[in-house]
């Protein structure tokens, strides 16, 4: 066993998977053989859902069955709700209120408590169902906090455009429901990730998949992981606010040593292909909104990054202003990246746990010898 100590885990291997890889030197992600570019341009949440989850892409009827499944999952328990309304109106974090509603899943769910967690069948119905409810939690969460009523999930909406719809209470125009679509293709795994990983910890003690799940949108909720969108909107908007060049901005932030988000990864040494994607789709709602302000300040600061420091932005740079343009709050940016990631969670759940084995790492030990310590009972201490 080696001892050689590699912090964050950075490098190691901890399991073999044929969900999706990342070459970081040549900017590509590949989801089952197939790449990122591909599946946004070409294939719905639904269709990657099922080729994550079954091995392949569906045909006609088996996207229509496995849509149709989906969408009868959607409405919440009212008990769940009871406690969204108020989490909403106690003001509490998006991403703590949906992590709270997931666990609280596990009450309603028809599968059994004792169910085989090992059972395929069983993992992919509750990851199936689990799926389908998290935007109708997220969505009821914001309009309630905004004083508003929930808005029931329709059936004959794709995944993305209910999502709007119980959001906004209309139905979104065609391309609104496309690039959102497209972005949750995007978010959708991305290899052991951190959360990915905290799910297949969990998974691995046997747990059930509810728990994986909530471990893992705790493990998103943290600003190194899934608050970095968030982050960049906030970003832009203080440049916007304070009415400054974004150049001049970029420039005094990092003599002040301030972290600007959106850029660099952990895998990618070149720019995210899901920002390329992203930043595409961003320019097209400036566009068609009549204003590229954002896409504009964006790529301003992305060109002096790499120009000066060699960063490239990762997908959360361009998701920021997508959504901003879409009208999303900018603090439920990551409840809707756990609502995409939820399905990758699910995969590598039921992926790993067919050959499960315990993830049990060590720790290098730095603490006093016992040699040189003495116990001294409570009496005389």
């Amino acid at each position: 066993m080696s001892d050689d100590l590699k912090k964050g885990l950075e490098g190691v291997l901890v399991t073999e998977s044929g969900l999706s890889v990342i070459d970081g030197d040549a900017g590509e992600l590949v989801y089952r053989g197939y790449t990122i570019e591909d599946l946004a341009n070409g294939a719905s949440y639904e269709e990657v859902l099922y080729l994550l989850w079954y091995g392949h892409l569906p045909d006609g009827d088996e996207l229509d069955a496995f849509a149709s499944e989906m969408a009868t999952e959607r409405e919440v328990d009212e008990a769940v709700l009871a406690t969204v309304r108020a989490m909403a109106e106690a003001d509490e974090n998006p991403m703590a209120a949906l992590r709270t509603a997931v666990s609280m899943l596990s009450g309603f769910d028809p599968a059994p408590e004792d169910a085989d967690p090992t059972d395929e069948d069983v993992n992919l119905a509750r990851g199936r169902r689990i799926t389908a409810k998290i935007p109708t939690i997220i969505a009821a969460f914001t309009r309630i906090r905004n004083g508003d009523d929930p808005v029931a999930p329709r059936e004959d909406l794709g995944h993305a455009e209910n999502f709007l719809y119980m959001l906004n209470d209309e139905v979104p125009d065609d391309v609104l429901a496309d690039v959102f679509d497209q972005a949750l293709v995007l978010h959708a795994d991305h290899g052991i990730n951190a959360s990915t990983f905290s799910a297949m910890v969990t998974a691995s003690t046997l747990s059930d998949l509810h728990s994986a799940v909530t471990a893992a949108i705790g493990t998103l909720k943290g600003p190194l992981h899934g608050g970095a969108n968030q982050d960049v909107m906030e970003m832009l908007k203080e440049v916007d606010d304070a009415e400054q060049d974004p150049l001049d901005w970029v420039k005094t932030a990092l003599d002040e040593g301030r972290r600007v988000s959106g850029f660099g990864h952990r895998v990618y040494n070149v720019k995210d292909p899901r920002a390329k994607i992203l930043g595409e789709r961003s320019k097209e709602l400036g566009e068609a909104a009549g204003s590229l302000k954002w896409y504009e300040m964006s790529t301003t600061i992305e060109e002096y990054l790499m120009d000066e420091k060699g960063l490239a932005p990762n997908v959360d740079f361009y998701s920021a202003s997508t959504y901003y343009q879409m009208g999303i709050p900018i603090d439920i940016y990551t409840p809707i990246f756990a609502m995409s990631r939820v399905g990758g969670w699910v995969a590598h759940v039921v992926e790993y746990i067919e050959d499960n084995r315990l993830i049990r790492p060590r720790a290098r030990y730095t603490g006093p010898d016992p040699e040189e310590t003495t116990f001294v009972p409570l009496s005389e201490r």
